[in-house]
């Protein structure tokens, strides 16, 4: 069962300095709760092709798995795929200008394996949940 998990929110601040600051791998920890750590596997800056590894914490595990940008269009679209252990998976972000302010658009979306896709159901609303939370926590970051 596929998994495709959609939350967006909008943020009282210019599109491009949303953008920025959340395309920014070295900015996740400060936003995603249940990302520990991020390290670059490729040269700065952020690029198509670039790979960033990230330590996450979810459903009561850590795990580590590295992204490479497939696209990436400043201030209004990233896309990042993993092909790493049980759950390959896609993250989109994108970014459109909404009144004086942003919205912002989370997407994960995935074909668990294994134990994982029996799982899924479970897997969707604890990732809506923490893209909820996670969102709302970059809001509060960017708007201070």
């Amino acid at each position: 069962m596929p998994v495709d998990v959609r939350s967006e929110i909008e943020i009282e601040r210019p599109r491009d300095e949303v953008a920025a600051f959340a395309a920014d791998p070295d900015n996740a920890t400060s936003w995603y709760e249940n990302i520990k750590s991020v390290e670059w596997r490729s040269p700065r800056p952020l690029a198509s092709g670039s790979e960033i590894e990230f330590t996450a914490h979810f459903l009561g595990r850590t795990l580590t798995y590295t992204y490479e940008i497939r696209e990436i269009v400043p201030g209004r679209l990233l896309v990042m795929a993993t092909s790493d252990g049980p759950f390959p998976m896609e993250t989109t972000y994108s970014w459109e200008d909404a009144g004086d302010g942003t919205r912002m658009t989370l997407r994960n979306r995935g074909q668990p394996s294994g134990f994982s896709s029996v799982a899924a159901p479970l897997l969707e609303r604890a990732m809506r949940r923490a893209n909820r939370k996670d969102l709302a926590r970059l809001k509060e970051v960017l708007e201070g």
